[in-house]
């Protein structure tokens, strides 16, 4: 993957601030970078190499001086497209796919790409600027109005970069941060900063106003007999073969990740039986604790299969270390635990490959977390008054001993006071009550999502988690963590023909006799042993509830409480001692609301004051 970067508007392009802008983005393209302007269009690029090593440099601009392109991502069907393009290639890349699709068909070639793509594309005979993000979000792109014009990038800290002025909060978006640990898209926790929304594209022409235009959506549930299930395997286990075998397209090593769990280890058996007899890579991480790790059963896995098998382990100290230097990556909160171990992962692999797949979307596409299995009771749940429901669960959760923390959040979801409530609160870290006691207030009415159009509450809930938890969190998690080690991800499950085929089954074939993820699961047993697919569900955990009461306890308590906290000032301090007082006691586990906390105090001071800091220090960009 790359960085790209650039600037369209009434004033001239600034080549010293769009060099800063790919400096920026550096460990996302360590390869080579470039510039170019023309008036007051600006284009930045930062490239790793992943395919047409030796071409393929960017900017591209097309032989008839139509178009010119930057391009972060890869267009797994490249070798198809082309072949159907009547243009003077000189390059073996993807990159000049996109741009002769763009010559021959317009913006609308994009409906055509498969693959994952973040893309700036300027017309020059109507001067109109295309921004286009893929489908389902696998790569980012953002921008910000500025002075009559757009600046763009493949990350926050690109914009800033050009702009030169100080980065605020948008404090309208902190409610919808404690909500989900991210903030969902549009919006950013950077004041002016918007990120392009998953499956749209924007066109900015010469009066600098965006237009945005959804181009893609998942499909609507079409009604199959359960007579045909036996089909319906064979047709997953086609669709998910194809998408694997196009995710390996590239010129460098490719390897992948391996937790033990049903998602990687089905993509590892495939991926393995598509190369034959040439080795696979693959890679696990582990936190040296029983409770939380596979790496068991990653070893397992990787020894029926044949891999070489490569594991890292995460502790205390690398929290201490990476936390501030990954959050500057991130340009966010840290989400969740898990990203730091994703990177010391990305860490590890990228010593011996340039791309990795995973199994991100195995969850959201076929059902696979514990609260699909509550979908019909969360709808029986609403029949229930708001007020009487909510005010019940918050004094049966208060009586809940820390053994019971599932039960915890599975109780939070159901009575929350209505179905984008009980949507949001699965994955939430405060319930609507706290969040509104921490931020003084409602919660600003656009940072609200919608409930989506569904046939049933499991559809439902999947197409929410579609929109906003897999690309505002996962994906976003996935992408910053591995280009921080200049490591490329390729998430196979998140073909959008894959994504299109599960979202066009009835709910039955997913969640089926309380059996979560029951395809994926009757696929994979195609290729791994029973044990490995049917064993309980673990996830990426780490082991913070213990580090929150012992290594990390000063930090947590100096960075939440001290006189120079953001958190402590932007919020409820009040609540905030609460918190950690009653994590102290040992008697309940507030992890995730402490992790939620300090992920935002360390972003303020790396994002916002760090900034400022390092501005005075180098002093400003050259115009």
């Amino acid at each position: 993957m790359c960085g790209i970067a650039g600037v369209f508007g009434r004033q001239a392009a600034s080549p010293p601030r769009l060099q800063a802008m790919a400096d920026a983005l550096r460990h996302r393209g360590p390869d080579e970078s470039a510039v170019w302007t023309e008036g007051g269009l600006g284009l930045a690029h930062a490239r790793l190499s992943i395919i047409d090593l030796a071409g393929s440099h960017q900017p591209m601009h097309a032989v008839d001086g139509s178009w010119s392109v930057v391009f972060n991502g890869e267009i797994f069907n490249y070798r198809e497209l082309r072949k159907d393009l009547d243009y003077p290639f000189s390059t073996e890349g993807d990159t000049e796919v996109l741009l002769a699709g763009l010559v021959r068909h317009g913006i609308e070639f994009v409906d055509r790409l498969r693959g994952q793509f973040a893309v700036a594309a300027f017309h020059h005979p109507s001067r109109t600027l295309h921004l286009v993000r893929d489908r389902l979000g696998i790569l980012p792109l953002y921008y910000r109005r500025d002075a009559g014009g757009v600046i763009f990038g493949s990350e926050v800290k690109a914009i800033h970069a050009y702009t030169g002025r100080p980065p605020s909060v948008d404090p309208d978006s902190l409610d919808a941060y404690l909500t989900g640990g991210s903030v969902p898209s549009p919006f950013t926790l950077f004041a002016g900063v918007s990120k392009l929304e998953p499956g749209h594209r924007i066109e900015v022409g010469e009066s600098g106003d965006p237009t945005v235009h959804r181009y893609w959506s998942p499909p609507p549930m079409r009604p199959r007999p359960m007579s045909a299930l036996g089909s319906v395997v064979d047709e997953a286990d086609h669709t998910i073969r194809d998408a694997v075998r196009a995710a390996l397209v590239a010129d460098v090593p490719v390897g992948s990740y391996l937790s033990g769990g049903v998602d990687s280890s089905l993509i590892v058996a495939i991926m393995k039986q598509l190369r034959g007899s040439a080795p696979v890579e693959t890679f696990a991480a582990g936190f040296g604790n029983p409770r939380y790790d596979e790496l068991a059963w990653a070893k397992k896995v990787s020894d029926r299969l044949g891999t070489r098998h490569h594991q890292v382990d995460v502790r205390a100290e690398d929290f201490l270390d990476l936390w501030p230097r990954l959050t500057w990556h991130r340009d966010a909160p840290m989400s969740q635990p898990a990203d730091i171990a994703v990177y010391r992962l990305a860490q590890a692999a990228r010593q011996r490959v340039t791309v990795v797949l995973s199994g991100e979307g195995g969850d959201e596409l076929f059902g696979g977390y514990p609260k699909y299995r509550y979908a019909g009771l969360s709808g029986l749940a609403r029949r229930i008054p708001a007020g009487p429901r909510s005010a019940v669960g918050r004094l049966v959760e208060a009586r809940l001993p820390r053994r019971l923390a599932r039960s915890r959040i599975a109780l939070r979801a159901m009575t929350a006071g209505s179905e984008v409530g009980q949507l949001s609160t699965w994955f939430a870290p405060f319930t609507e009550a706290e969040r509104r006691e921490l931020v003084g207030g409602d919660p600003s009415p656009d940072r609200l999502r919608a409930v989506p159009e569904g046939v049933d509450d499991i559809d439902r809930m999947l197409r929410f988690d579609l929109e906003s938890w897999l690309p505002d969190n996962l994906l976003e998690r996935g992408d910053r963590m591995t280009m921080a080690a200049s490591l490329e991800l390729r998430p196979p499950l998140l073909d959008h023909r894959v994504v299109e085929f599960a979202f066009g089954l009835p709910s039955q074939m997913k969640v089926r006799d309380g059996v979560s993820k029951w395809l994926l699961k009757e696929v994979a047993k195609r290729y791994l042993p029973d044990e490995v697919v049917s064993r309980r569900k673990v996830g990426f955990r780490v082991p913070l509830d213990e580090w929150f009461r012992a290594g990390l306890r000063e930090s947590a308590w100096d960075r939440l409480t001290g006189p120079d906290s953001f958190v402590a000032s932007a919020l409820d301090r009040e609540a905030v001692l609460r918190l950690l007082t009653r994590h102290e006691s040992g008697r309940f586990s507030e992890e995730s609301r402490i992790w939620t906390l300090l992920s935002l105090e360390i972003w303020h001071e790396v994002c916002i004051t760090g900034w400022q800091r390092e501005r005075r220090a180098s002093g400003p960009v050259g115009s």
